[in-house]
């Protein structure tokens, strides 16, 4: 695996994780659990370890109609609460609200590359593992969002977990974005954060960039292993050799 330096060539469309790879919101995810997780026992928690629980669950009911709900349900099993799933579920959508809209952020620089991109003429895909109503928090109320690179503008597509019957790691959402926007995989390139990410865009056959967190250190080299290229962060990548030259929707 090499340090992405240029634009890879033939490409007509780019899709993008978005919690972790667009934007920093994995630490708010982990300070909502957290919060989730005082009120429900009264204790903390360590936020790695509440991470591994979510992204463990999240993972073995990726196959369920509403794996978010079956978190809470475990939630609830785990903690000995009275509350039902449903009702953690709730509570975790009203604390994770004024987070989602105050403090997540572009990652620095790729709001810059998302325009790049744009203005070459590429097509702009948003393929996230979230939620529908995450997303309406950023499309409408998250200024940070708004007012640098709003998603309605960037992006040709949007699909959420709702828009599909499995989540990440598996393939579907990368599937169902190709099919719909009449691509194959050779014509894209995906940018992924996290090891359910990456292993998603692998299974669906695209080349695949790793955009470092560090919330993913405990994946570390099953990563760096899977992926095509990596990238520490997004300075300069908004002035990368090819851009537009090779690929784009005229490409």
């Amino acid at each position: 695996m090499e340090r992405l330096r240029n634009m890879p060539p033939g490409k007509r469309a780019v899709l993008f994780d978005l919690d972790g790879t667009l934007v920093d919101s994995i630490g708010v995810w982990n300070e909502t659990d957290q919060i989730l997780h005082r009120q429900l026992t009264g204790a903390d928690e360590d936020p790695r370890a509440l991470q591994r629980l979510r992204d463990e669950t999240l993972s073995r009911f990726r196959d369920e109609p509403e794996p978010y709900l079956r978190y809470c349900e475990v939630l609830a099993a785990r903690y000995g609460t009275a509350l039902t799933g449903r009702q953690i579920y709730r509570r975790r959508s009203e604390i994770s609200r004024e987070l989602l809209e105050k403090r997540v952020d572009y990652k620095p620089g790729a709001d810059r590359f998302l325009w790049a991109l744009k203005r070459a003429g590429y097509i702009l895909i948003l393929a996230t593992t979230g939620r529908r109503s995450s997303l309406e928090i950023y499309r409408t109320a998250n200024k940070n969002i708004i007012n640098r690179a709003p998603l309605d503008v960037l992006f040709d597509r949007i699909y959420t977990s709702e828009d599909v019957e499995r989540i990440k790691p598996d393939p579907e959402i990368y599937r169902r974005a190709m099919e719909d926007m009449d691509l194959v995989p050779e014509q894209c390139v995906a940018f992924e954060d996290s090891l359910a990410g990456v292993l998603a865009a692998k299974a669906a056959a695209l080349q695949t960039v790793v955009v470092y967190d560090v919330h993913s250190d405990p994946d570390r080299q099953a990563i760096d292993g899977l992926a095509d290229w990596y990238m520490e962060d997004y300075s300069g990548l908004d002035t990368l050799p090819g851009l537009g030259k090779t690929g784009g929707r005229n490409g």
